[in-house]
């Protein structure tokens, strides 16, 4: 279009040729994304499946680059099908407007000037001479205050209507008059249509110039090389389309239910659905409520344009998330058949990071279980590795006792930045505040979960590690408990900030806990006790240091402080503990013990901390993995499975 849009190319222009090229770029987006899937399933799938040697490694990094630039393509061509179709659409109102004006001013006879103006015809009758009233040109006021809408200012002798010392326009005070407002009876019908023409007008040139820049940053040089810089200008692509096509946001439900935003997207056309999905994938794919199949979609595609932001920003924090998106990306490209599919249902860049990964169509399953992660959790590589890890495993471990399982790792929130062997000595530090804020966005996940699941009952479990169990137990404690859930389990918790089963609102019969012998986390001491802790080991410790002067070495100094610490906590330990609840650990009463009144499964004592050469927690993180606590991971999967009444049980603490 021109830099100035006139009303004569508003009432020519055809919008059916403008949807037909959004559909044009809608099949080339279509054809691309199903030639990348071609290549990474039938070709480097079976490449990298069969072939080990140098060749076929190289072959398959030039089939890895070919699906990179089919993705590029798709997601262009999705972003310019968005903006034509956006534009097509915004143009349709201020041109339905324009022609009915045209056809009112034809219908009256009246002239329609190549400037908008708007010439009428003599009329009426001049009560002192007898004679008609003259006719004459009225200019339409577009409702703007500004220097280019001509309806504020007086004409000037040329007949121009231009800001001058005149002043502001006075409706009437055509050319010729004397600035009273014209008795001729087709004076207010003429300037009625002028002021529709203008605000037609007016409207039109501010939808062309909000798409004008992103149709302009939608274009690539020949031999373009698809690499972080690209995903990096693919970003900046999304954002200007999404800033141009806002009038696409007014419709989506951000602040209704899950079950209502379900049935926003049911009744979407899929041609509505694509256009949200290129222009928002960002939105659509976080969007609880959504059906996990478009999540998975407008995730994926959300998933390329962060790691491309990420990659034009060079911050500690920006690069370790872009590991853990690279890696999340590496896993949903080169699936192992043999294992339960991907869905990405969730990724961002806020706080530490997002990401939410099932393992099994959480919508098509019958049993469905979603995993909470918990203390040091944050989107990096070992997030990728470790904690997808652990919804894949329950995923297999549950498909083993029946096949409509699916299984969830939910990285919703921000979990302490402190990993489980600093926790043991620094609890005091760590409060509920993130658990209470992560409760609430799980409880939202979970409903959506439920709303969008094919099946009238599904079979729905919470699991929380670690501080995701606190996290857990906090969503259970809100007002109606964890939307649909049937059963929790915990495992390797700290407490949850009940005194009782009952209180996670699924009855106590459907509460499960896993706490390994060899697991401090499950055992750290109440505030009591610790705090009778602290205080002898503080007081231990300048006692042994005394001592251990008189001996006349550094040496004795550092071993008699050492020793008097670990005297004195004992002895604050049994001081404090003598005061406290035994039941009690640092989050309330202890999930394992009795009187919590859960079930307590069987899982193995796990490496004994620091004297088993792995660290100081080995055993806090062994609860999913069946290589390393085979128990453990068989009961979690029964239980997922809805058959909790076969798992091994354990005494309570």
């Amino acid at each position: 279009m021109t830099s100035v849009l006139t009303w004569q190319q508003l009432r020519d222009l055809k919008l059916s040729e403008l949807d037909d090229a959004a559909d044009g770029w809608a099949k080339v987006s279509y054809h691309a994304d199903a030639a990348a899937e071609r290549v990474d399933a039938e070709m480097a799938g079976s490449l990298a499946k069969t072939q080990e040697s140098e060749s076929a490694k190289a072959a398959i990094r030039r089939l890895n680059r070919l699906s990179s630039n089919y993705h590029y393509i798709r997601t262009e061509c999705g972003l310019i099908r968005t903006s034509v179709n956006g534009l097509s659409t915004e143009l349709a109102a201020p041109q339905r407007r324009l022609k009915e004006a045209l056809d009112d001013a034809t219908a009256l006879s009246y002239t329609v000037h190549e400037d908008g103006s708007i010439g009428y015809p003599a009329d009426g009758k001049n009560d002192l001479t007898g004679e008609k009233i003259p006719g004459g040109t009225v200019v339409g006021n577009n409702g703007t205050l500004t220097s280019g809408n001509k309806g504020l200012y007086t004409p000037d002798d040329k007949g121009l209507y231009t800001p001058d010392d005149k002043g502001l326009y006075t409706p009437g005070s055509d050319p010729g008059t004397t600035g009273l407002i014209s008795p001729n009876p087709h004076r207010a019908k003429a300037q009625d249509i002028a002021d529709r023409v203008a605000h037609a007008l007016r409207e039109a040139r501010e939808i062309d110039e909000r798409y004008r820049p992103a149709l302009s940053k939608l274009k690539a040089g020949q031999g373009l090389t698809v690499d972080a810089k690209t995903w990096t200008d693919a970003a900046a692509d999304a954002q200007a389309v999404r800033s141009a096509a806002d009038y696409l946001t007014d419709d989506i439900p951000l602040d209704k239910s899950p079950v209502s935003r379900k049935e926003w997207w049911d009744h979407l056309t899929q041609e509505q659905r694509e256009e949200y999905l290129a222009a928002y994938p960002n939105v659509i794919g976080n969007l609880d409520g959504i059906p996990a199949m478009a999540r998975d979609e407008a995730n994926r595609e959300n998933l390329q344009l962060l790691i491309g932001k990420l990659s034009g920003q060079h911050d500690e924090g920006s690069k370790t998330m872009l590991d853990g998106l690279k890696s999340i990306d590496y896993q949903l490209r080169h699936q192992d058949p043999g294992s339960p599919p991907m869905y990405l249902l969730g990724v961002g860049d806020e706080g530490n990071g997002r990401a939410i990964v099932s393992y099994g169509n959480p919508d098509a399953s019958k049993n469905v279980s979603a995993y909470v992660p918990g203390l040091g959790t944050a989107l990096d590589a070992d997030f990728a590795k470790n904690d997808l890890k652990r919804a894949q495993d329950t995923a297999i471990d549950a498909q083993n006792f029946d096949p409509s399982s699916a299984s969830i790792v939910w990285l919703g929130y921000d979990a302490p930045q402190m990993p489980a062997s600093e926790f043991v000595h620094n609890a005091d530090v760590v409060s509920m505040d993130d658990a209470k804020a992560g409760a609430t966005t799980y409880n939202q996940f979970m409903a959506g979960i439920s709303a969008t699941n094919e099946h009238s009952d599904p079979h729905i479990t919470a699991i929380g590690h670690s501080y995701g169990s606190l996290t857990v137990g906090q969503a259970a404690q809100q007002h109606g408990g964890i939307p649909g859930a049937d059963d929790i389990i915990l495992v390797g918790s700290p407490g949850t900030g009940a005194d009782h089963a009952e209180d996670l609102n699924v009855g106590k019969d459907h509460v499960f806990v896993g706490a390994a012998a060899n697991d401090p986390v499950t055992m750290l001491p109440n505030h009591r006790t610790a705090g009778g802790m602290l205080i002898g080991s503080g007081l231990g410790a300048v006692a042994g240091t005394v001592l251990g002067h008189e001996s006349g070495s550094y040496l004795g100094d550092l071993v008699g402080g050492a020793a008097g610490a670990a005297v004195g906590g004992v002895v604050g330990h049994k001081v404090g503990d003598s005061a406290a609840d035994p039941d009690k650990i640092w989050f309330g009463t202890n999930p394992a013990s009795k009187e919590f009144g859960a079930h307590r499964f069987f899982v193995n004592d796990g490496p004994r901390p620091f004297i088993d050469g792995q660290g100081p927690t080995p055993a806090h993180s062994n609860y999913f993995n069946p290589e390393k606590d085979l128990a453990s991971a068989t009961n979690i999967g029964k239980i997922v499975a809805g058959e909790s009444g076969r798992i091994k049980m354990e005494r309570w603490r």
